[in-house]
């Protein structure tokens, strides 16, 4: 998030990958080029997926070329912005529901006739519903356009390492007592008992969605379209739990400094860390066409994980609230050299050949119902896919994304100021009112 995954994050590359060559050394960089060659740019699916739906849709379509280019997303976000500018806008492109897609929308082509076109008149019968609902999110009033679809959903959570946890004869925590208390009885060894690379805005807004909807399911979402303030206690209070992350000892010293990827994840794949907010993405870590070999112990059929949600806050919800969406979403340029093409590769990651390989190396959780690995490594692994896809999905109901651009980095921004101390939750507020404010038109 995005990885943001992103969710939704899941393009580890420190540098920009080109796969121009695994896609038969394709030329054509930007829309507007060969008809018969589709570019795609994103910063997901990772690279030795996006290969592998190359290549599955190249030899199902002979003639045809997709010059693709995984960054990482940082990157991707500068690569983007500097092509929308000058008018070199790939044929398909990496989007995130709400600030991401709305940012570029005048860009893109609309999508549902693409997907009828392909699926049927009931097409988003296809979607888990969340990733449908989000499609569309932060669109004006009135229009009712797909500018991308989802191939990948996901939760956000927590994840434990569970030998850690073992060995120190600690239990996963379900609320926020439990948690410090879990931290308490954590410290001490050489590993971090709670790693939060708070150095990313995507990431801190995660964790911060995750605590609003804890202390008031909902609430952040009317408070972003101006149907309640963000001056409102409990609005406030989530934004202090957030603090207490840094003021309580929680995270580790230098959080605020620590990015997701590549620091914080390597350091707790390699063990140094008990616990990590990311997301159902992470299962991609066990990917079983991988060699074994290739991969940490601990990933290995995800034998030292257990995912597991955001504790509860006092005073808040009695459960955790499932928090996510769309991990990552596909659109086409409106300048595409040949949209049909466009469309076709689109919709083959999504549901088709392309989107198997896309499952089969557990990049995240597809989009569309009903797809499932070709096999699994270990039964922990397809207990930990069931949880998601069959128990956790299902319940997604609150976004980890905010609809509109301005306020998405308002908040960001305002969760670094508390980490850092420069600003209180009550000054955080209403400095995150102010930008809502001019995004509602007040």
């Amino acid at each position: 998030m995005s990885l943001r995954k992103i969710a939704a994050l899941t393009g580890v590359a420190a540098l920009s990958i080109s796969l121009a060559a695994c896609a038969g050394g394709a030329t054509t960089g930007t829309s507007g080029g060969d008809a018969n060659t589709v570019t795609f740019r994103s910063w997901s699916p990772i690279e030795q997926t996006t290969k592998q739906m190359v290549a599955a849709f190249e030899a199902d379509n002979p003639g045809t070329k997709v010059d693709a280019t995984i960054f990482n997303y940082p990157e991707y976000l500068v690569d983007l912005q500097t092509r929308a500018s000058s008018n070199t806008f790939p044929d398909i492109v990496g989007l995130q529901p709400g600030a991401l897609t709305q940012q570029y929308r005048s860009n893109l082509l609309p999508l549902q006739d693409c997907a009828a076109k392909t699926w049927g008149a009931d097409w988003q019968n296809k979607f888990y519903p969340i990733g449908i609902e989000q499609a569309r999110a932060g669109n004006p009033a009135g229009d009712q356009n797909f500018y991308s679809l989802p191939i990948l959903v996901q939760t956000v959570n927590l994840w434990a390492n569970t030998e850690l946890f073992a060995a120190a004869g600690a239990t996963i925590p379900k609320t926020w007592d439990e948690l410090t208390s879990t931290v308490a009885q954590l410290k001490g060894g050489n590993a971090a008992p709670f790693m939060l690379p708070a150095k990313d805005g995507w990431l801190r807004n995660a964790v911060f969605l995750q605590i609003a909807n804890n202390v008031n399911p909902g609430l952040v979402y009317k408070a972003e379209s101006g149907t309640d303030s963000w001056s409102n206690p409990d609005l406030v209070k989530a934004l202090d739990y957030w603090g207490k992350l840094f003021t309580d000892g929680i995270a580790q010293d230098g959080a605020i400094g620590l990015d997701a990827y590549p620091s914080a994840v390597n350091q707790f794949e390699a063990g140094n860390a008990a616990m990590i907010p990311l997301g159902a993405w992470w299962i991609q870590q066990s990917d079983p066409t991988k060699s074994q070999a290739d991969i940490p112990p601990l990933s290995q059929g995800m034998s030292g994980y257990e995912p597991f949600l955001f504790p509860t806050i006092p005073g808040g919800a009695a459960d955790s609230q499932f928090v996510g969406g769309i991990d990552v979403s596909l659109g086409i340029s409106k300048d595409a050299a040949n949209p049909d093409l466009a469309c076709k590769v689109l919709t083959d990651w999504i549901a088709g050949k392309g989107g198997q390989k896309l499952v089969d190396t557990m990049n995240d959780i597809p989009a569309v119902a009903g797809l499932t690995p070709s096999s699994f490594t270990s039964k922990k692994q397809e207990t930990i896919w069931n949880t998601f896809v069959t128990d956790w999905l299902p319940q997604v109901k609150y976004s980890r994304y905010f609809d509109d651009p301005k306020v998405d980095q308002a908040v960001s921004d305002a969760l670094a100021a508390i980490a850092t101390g420069s600003q209180t939750p009550e000054q955080a507020a209403a400095a995150i009112q102010v930008v809502s404010d001019g995004a509602n038109g007040k």
